[in-house]
């Protein structure tokens, strides 16, 4: 399998950087699946009457995300120089590691970085023990340390490296306006460094323009280049980020929309190889259609991403982009009429091609197939 990268450019802290999926250590579990028996019957559901029809508005537009996470995230560790002949971490001592996400300190709940030095100096100059709680794997445990004093920079320190935002460039995927919900990336933003989820506790999407764009190679996937309008507004506000993208509420259509009614969405099961197009931005804010062919459907019967494997056609696109560059990931993809999926991914060694998810399991991380009062067959009642 040739090498994947996530096609989200995400800028960590002021560090820019790009996150390896799958063929790579931040492997997402993608897993084979079979179709499912239900399908039918979802579709059935679907049709039976057209007002419970799903329609939501295609994307395509360039957005900057922007993400706070919901506590401080441990991306590293140093050491703190004590002595001439001693240097220690105590995070690491006390076995805090990389992937960790604090949530408190002496029950101080910690919303962001700056919180975190006045503790430690406190700790430190009254000899003071810290109680850190932290989470990993989902399960909060808590660590007792003692600050070091770097007698370099005359501070107190915890030898770890620690961060609590994140920003980037993506793409929209989709607008529901009877929900006011919106959905983009298709795929979930990791830290860089560690490949542990953001989980987030606050932010929000705003206008972007592309401004440039470094063209794949081979081996050399490209990426757009893009800045945050300041005039702008907020379009949206950042609830979730699951292995299908980031969601959240959306009061309006953003501007330089193709579609300004909604279309019908389709399910993976009514996914078909054969000619497409994605909607993206590559130059400016201006929405364009672009021709790709999909090469390969899979047929799942649990939510997975790596739906379906496209592969660029355009020629207008392969000129300016060489194929599916970092900034992409989002683009919806359309099919006969409906909204079927979004770029997630593109193939190192063969940026003309990648990866797409199913719409299905965006709509249903966004809540809007639950808020349309139709049931999945993937689910059970227990």
């Amino acid at each position: 399998m040739p090498g994947l990268l996530l096609a989200f450019f995400l800028s960590l802290s002021g560090i820019t950087g790009t996150m390896r999926s799958s063929a790579s250590p931040l492997d997402m579990n993608h897993n084979a699946a079979k179709e499912a028996a239900g399908d039918e019957n979802h579709l059935k559901a679907l049709r039976s009457n057209d007002d419970r029809k799903i329609k939501v508005i295609p994307g395509g537009q360039t957005i900057g995300v922007k993400v706070k996470s919901a506590g401080v995230l441990i991306v590293g560790h140093h050491l703190v120089e004590v002595s001439q002949q001693s240097k220690i971490s105590p995070g690491e001592n006390c076995g805090l590691q990389p992937g960790d996400l604090m949530i408190s300190i002496d029950g101080v709940k910690l919303d962001e970085v700056s919180r975190v030095a006045k503790i430690v100096e406190h700790a430190g100059k009254t000899d003071a023990f810290l109680s850190i709680t932290y989470k990993r794997g989902g399960k909060e445990r808590i660590a007792k340390l003692k600050p070091a004093y770097d007698r370099n920079d005359k501070v107190w320190r915890l030898g770890l490296y620690i961060r609590d935002s994140a920003a980037g460039v993506g793409t929209l995927t989709f607008y529901d306006p009877n929900q006011n919900v919106y959905g983009a990336l298709g795929h979930v933003i990791t830290d860089m460094n560690t490949g542990t989820p953001i989980v987030v506790g606050s932010g929000h999407i705003i206008q972007s323009s592309v401004t440039s764009i470094s063209k794949s190679q081979d081996g050399d996937p490209g990426e757009k280049r893009a800045t945050f309008l300041k005039e702008s507004q907020v379009l949206g506000n950042v609830e979730s980020n699951t292995q299908f993208g980031i969601f959240g509420k959306m009061t309006r259509n953003p501007e330089h929309s193709l579609y300004q009614e909604p279309i019908p969405v389709a399910l993976g099961s009514e996914v078909k190889e054969g000619p497409a197009q994605i909607l993206t931005v590559v130059d400016g804010q201006q929405v364009e259609r672009f021709n790709v062919e999909i090469i390969h459907v899979a047929r799942q019967s649990e939510p997975a991403t790596k739906g379906m494997v496209i592969r660029i056609t355009d020629p207008r696109l392969i000129n300016k982009t060489g194929g599916i560059v970092q900034g992409m990931s989002g683009s919806p993809i359309v099919q006969d009429g409906k909204l079927i999926g979004a770029v997630t991914h593109v193939f190192v060694n063969d940026p003309k091609s990648g990866y797409g998810c199913f719409i299905e399991w965006m709509l249903n991380d966004s809540g809007v197939l639950l808020q349309h009062d139709i049931i999945s067959p993937h689910l059970k009642a227990v």
